[in-house]
């Protein structure tokens, strides 16, 4: 099975269009004001309503009240939620809708925290102090592979790039790979140009 390519910190429809027409399975919605390539739901629910029905669209969430996320799911059809903050994992499960648990991982230690979450499937990131993702920093790739002796579907997400992703690919063998800051020209505006390379490359490879 081809591995799955998720384009996260999307913020405006010209380059959504551009990631779907690359071939990316999945687009992610930051829905949290501290970051860089934060979106209003009245705005992902504008981009989604003219988007293809077969993309997935994740929100992005860091430490939501159950009312926003609530309303995310309603406005933007949201497909898949992804946390990323300090959720437990009862909050992660209690929305009806595919969930996905982000870990930022610093070392072997940090994978004992996976287990807790029954979410659908794990996305794993590099660790950064005081920052929950989007750092362009990556992590050793072993550990996303002992990550995957737990059972459930990984997501490699931390300083991948059209120029690393096929080795990421290949050494891991994930379930998608997850890019933010490896396919922009600055915070939350995408490169057309790296975002075809990046898809290609990993297309070559799985």
């Amino acid at each position: 099975m081809s591995v799955k390519v998720k384009i996260c910190g999307i913020t405006n429809l010209a380059d959504a269009q551009v990631a779907i027409e690359a071939g990316a399975d999945m687009l992610g919605f930051v829905v949290c004001e501290a970051s860089p390539r934060f979106v209003t739901v009245e705005k992902i629910t504008d981009i989604a309503r003219q988007l293809p029905p077969h993309i997935v669209k994740a929100g992005v969430f860091v430490n939501p009240t159950e009312e926003l996320v609530t309303q995310a799911i309603a406005g933007c059809g949201l497909n898949l939620l992804q946390f990323h903050g300090d959720e437990t994992p009862d909050y992660c499960l209690q929305f009806g809708v595919m969930s996905m648990k982000a870990f930022r991982i610093r070392d072997v230690e940090s994978l004992k925290a996976l287990l807790n979450y029954q979410t659908d499937a794990w996305l794993l990131d590099a660790f950064a102090p005081g920052e929950r993702g989007g750092t362009g920093a990556k992590f050793n790739w072993d550990l996303a592979i002992e990550a995957k002796k737990f059972g459930r579907p990984i997501f490699l997400a931390g300083g991948l790039t059209p120029e690393n992703v096929a080795a990421a690919v290949r050494q891991v063998q994930p379930f998608g790979v997850d890019v933010s800051s490896g396919v922009e020209s600055a915070p939350g505006k995408k490169d057309a140009g790296k975002i075809r390379s990046f898809i290609q490359a990993v297309r070559s490879v799985s």
